[in-house]
């Protein structure tokens, strides 16, 4: 009866792809295929089959036919192990390509696909049918001399293929060059890609070639064209009579900016009186508008380049440290252009009373995040004597930041708090000390103020009804929120998802999830998983809320010094305020801003992404001292090929799953569990492990562990450890 199935099956697609086929109905195929009428049924199935395959179609008037190719357009991401994904704007799935399927397609492609009928797991699979267009037309890599070629291999792991250099076209590279190789033929599934060495960046041992490397393969802008800078040498004269014209002269308020110790442009200062029941908090930002003119040359760099990158040993400026650094940085003792954001704040945290104007400032001090800790929670008698006169102001300070925070948690704002990695070098750029960088009570104080500021305008301009940037993060997925709560359900938490959906989850409830797990040995994970559930925060011309912050109306308004939309918006108040927002510059901002704002995004994301390789690359040579050592750390994650464990330092390695001993060790989804199939043995989330240093790769930028033989049999693996 089988074989009559898929003989049928076969004999039905053979048909439809007979040129002379004419659609039918099931009647007339049964008549056409001499079905028997007790067969009927049988055939019904057969099609029933079919159709759920996607090998045939069904048209309204119930005829069956060959269905219709499906062609789609996407980015195709490339896995290291061959086979990759197609992302399609609008699609809610990404389409599996199979390695048979990539043919010669490189990461980050613009593609053409071609869907298939049927799926492979939960996603549909497709076959890369055309190149659109290319992702890369240069790729950085190490060069490997043979006598009369060479090849440069990719430092980006996704791109499967070396680059083929004949000798002379190798500019002299010598093998362990790093090099950048210019895509001459992108060859084909028999063929490698062809090139030629446009650029040799020095050694791989060189120190600062492994970051230059990075900058490179990520095409992050470097020296600032001539005139750009001309311009900006220009622009950078002091604050003229003339300048202050017109503004809120505000320099007899007391107020002070709040930084880093290292940091070089200051753009935001903050001030605060107290009378009777009201704060009222001044948020006052650096006028960059003043000095970058809309269409100049120092403003289409700043457009291109969206963002300031910060990496691990240098900093790669949206603007020139002429005006970033000096005019633009609120530098103590020194007048300064600002645009300020004035709020009164009741001491329930609602902002009662606001205005946003232009203002001339002079700051008084310049203050660190490590001194006003000093001052607030560590109370340090010699640091409260050397700024006695401000110890008031930042007493009250913390009283509204404690304020606020409080509002905006009671509103379900998820706070996150991940310690950031804060990497030490020395001169030559080799990793000395890495540890966690910890949110304080004085850097809690200003993300606060400038939380206030940044909500106060945007809800301003979005009710003036005019063009503006705003900075919005959508609703998760309801499949995410769904298998996050499905996942928490393990450790006996939950999360109340509205109608069964995530369309009505509202933040506060992941809020309150993640104060059930705070001082728990689930925190970091499930805070993880939280995070890695939600959608990411981009920038758009349309306000749709801040899904994370609980906010209707949020903008970016306070660091326009280091990013592009906030110097936008800047331009935007200040022609409101000037009374020159009229109908042709509204017209103007409706054309440009969309784009803007996708720039923007575009640019954050890659700054991101070259920060998180840079910060990863000198995790491994910083673990490449340490190998054999044995450290503890937290189970951070579980997969089917093994443990990541995460040290208390933040540097992560993985425990492979070939390397547990004792037991054969299979992954349980549900639980997000290894277990033992014969012992029950589990590693969990969250649990606490004693590992090894066994290896740590530069060039794939990953370290591996491995569990200390006191540990593979003992308390590191059993049920009760994790449950204690």
């Amino acid at each position: 009866m089988a074989d009559l199935f898929l003989e049928r099956k076969k004999k039905i697609c053979e048909l439809l792809e007979d040129p002379y086929y004419v659609p039918m109905k099931e009647k007339e195929l049964a008549v056409f295929m001499q079905v028997k009428p007790e067969d009927r049924p049988e055939l019904t199935r057969v099609l029933e089959s079919l159709l759920e395959e996607g090998k045939v179609a069904l048209t309204k008037r119930g005829r069956y036919v060959k269905p219709a190719e499906v062609l789609l357009t996407g980015t195709f991401t490339s896995n290291v192990k061959g086979f990759g994904f197609v992302t399609v704007e609008g699609e809610k799935e990404d389409f599996f390509i199979p390695e048979g399927c990539v043919h010669d397609a490189l990461h980050g492609d613009t593609v053409k696909i071609k869907v298939k009928p049927g799926h492979r797991g939960q996603r549909t699979e497709a076959d890369i049918i055309e190149i659109v267009a290319r992702a890369f037309t240069q790729v950085v890599g190490t060069y490997q001399a043979r006598k009369n070629f060479g090849f440069v291999v990719p430092d980006n792991q996704k791109i499967m293929a070396d680059i083929f250099v004949s000798k002379e076209r190798s500019k002299g590279a010598v093998e362990g060059s790093k090099v950048v190789a210019e895509i001459t033929d992108y060859g084909n599934e028999r063929r490698n890609p062809e090139g030629k060495i446009v650029e040799i960046l020095g050694h791989i041992n060189d120190p600062g070639v492994d970051i230059l490397s990075i900058v490179r393969a990520y095409n992050l802008p470097e020296a600032f064209p001539e005139r750009v800078l001309n311009q900006a040498q220009r622009a950078a004269s002091e604050v003229s009579e003339a300048d202050r014209a017109g503004r809120r002269d505000l320099r007899n308020m007391v107020m002070v900016t709040i930084d880093g110790e290292d940091a070089k442009d200051l753009d935001d200062a903050v001030s605060l009186t107290v009378e009777e029941d009201m704060y009222h908090l001044g948020v006052h930002i650096a006028d960059v508008t003043n000095y970058v003119q809309e269409n100049s040359a120092l403003d289409w760099e700043a457009k291109e380049r969206g963002t300031s990158v910060y990496l691990v040993d240098r900093v790669i400026p949206m603007l020139p440290h002429v005006l970033s650094n000096g005019i633009c940085s609120l530098n103590a003792k020194e007048d300064r252009l600002a645009l300020s954001c004035l709020m009164d704040i009741d001491k329930k945290g609602n902002v009662v009373n606001y205005e946003i104007v232009e203002s001339v400032i002079n700051v008084d001090r310049r203050m660190s995040y490590t001194n006003v800790k000093k001052i607030l929670e560590d109370h340090d008698e010699n640091v409260i004597r050397e700024y006695e006169p401000l110890v008031p102001m930042f007493e009250q300070m913390a009283e509204l930041s404690s304020i606020l925070r409080k509002k905006r948690q009671e509103r379900g704002a998820v706070d996150f708090d991940f310690p950031e990695s804060k990497i030490l070098l020395d001169r030559e750029g080799n990793p000395l000390e890495i540890r966690p960088y910890e949110r304080n009570v004085a850097t809690k104080l200003i993300e606060d103020f400038m939380l206030a500021a940044n909500e106060t305008v945007a809800q301003h301009f979005y009710w003036l009804e005019v063009p503006f940037v705003y900075r919005t993060h959508e609703k998760p997925d309801a499949e995410k929120m769904q298998k996050l709560g499905l996942f928490i359900h393990n450790f006996g938490y939950h999360i109340r998802l509205g109608q069964g959906s995530a369309e009505e989850i509202h933040p506060k409830e992941l809020q309150k999830l993640l104060n059930r797990i705070e001082g728990t040995p689930q925190e970091a994970l499930i805070s993880r998983l939280t995070l890695r559930s939600m959608k990411r925060a981009q920038y758009t011309a349309e306000c749709t809320g801040h899904f994370g912050l609980a906010a209707q109306y949020y903008c970016h308004f306070t660091s326009p010094i280091r990013r592009y939309p906030d110097l936008q918006i800047h331009r935007i108040i200040k022609e409101f305020l000037r009374g020159r927002l009229n109908e042709q510059r509204i017209a103007h901002y409706q054309e440009i801003l969309p784009q803007v704002a996708k720039h923007s995004s575009d640019t954050e994301r890659r700054a991101d992404e070259a920060e998180r390789e840079t910060d990863k690359l000198k995790k491994v040579q910083y673990m490449e001292k340490h190998i054999g050592e044995i450290f503890e750390g937290v189970v951070s994650g579980v997969t089917n090929w093994g443990l990541y464990v995460e040290l208390p330092n933040t540097v992560e390695g993985l425990v492979h799953v070939s390397s547990l001993k004792g037991d054969y060790f299979y992954y349980d989804e549900n639980k997000y569990e290894l277990v033992g199939q014969m012992t029950g043995h589990a590693y969990k989330l969250g649990q606490k492990l004693a590992v090894k240093v066994a290896f740590a790769d530069r060039f794939a930028k990953t370290i591996d562990f491995v569990l200390p033989e006191e540990w593979e049999y003992g308390e590191g693996s059993t049920e009760t450890d994790s449950e204690q």
